[in-house]
């Protein structure tokens, strides 16, 4: 599933001598997805990261959609579709292990690799993500580029994390 890829992935890239974690950070991002015969789909929307493990992508173009997971817990919610999906994550989220991994390629360029993927990560002049780009589970080439990054202290607030949905919608247990 693209949205897991990209969640999994967005915990991989914070890893070497001159990348440092914060302790929250929202961006734009726009994601560019391409198969092998050259197709491309591009999203655009907002992500939040806080609490190492919290994450939020809000989905706005060209569908509406969110993503949040706690590490544990991935909620998948499709307004068009008026549809809510969850899915346990078998083994959690790693992230001191996934950190660990990410070598300095060259300057502000970091190569991680994790469960038989391999990251690029390229840092912006303040030091801060810019793009990441890897292969999903089905060979898709995937790129998400950051724009308007702002690295923040402490946590942000618990509830401006998760999904927020209409109780109508249909709820899918994966």
């Amino acid at each position: 599933m693209k949205f897991l890829s990209a969640l999994l992935l967005f915990v991989s890239i914070v890893s070497g001598d001159a990348i440092t974690l914060p302790d929250n950070f929202r961006a734009d991002f726009m994601q560019t997805i391409t198969n092998a015969k050259k197709k491309t789909i591009d999203y655009s929307g907002k992500v939040r990261f806080s609490n190492r493990t919290l994450l939020k992508w809000e989905y706005l173009e060209p569908t509406k959609k969110e993503v949040c997971t706690d590490g544990v817990e991935l909620v998948v919610v499709d307004h068009d579709l008026e549809q809510v999906s969850t899915y346990l994550i078998n083994e959690g989220f790693d992230l001191a292990e996934i950190l660990k991994k990410a070598k300095k390629y060259k300057e502000n360029i970091y190569v991680a690799k994790h469960d038989n993927k391999s990251y690029t990560i390229q840092l912006n002049g303040k030091q801060q993500i810019q793009s990441i780009a890897y292969y999903d589970d089905l060979d898709n080439k995937v790129q998400i580029l950051f724009k308007h990054m702002k690295y923040g202290k402490g946590d942000l607030d618990r509830k401006s994390m998760q999904c927020h949905y209409p109780k109508t919608y249909d709820m899918i247990r994966g």
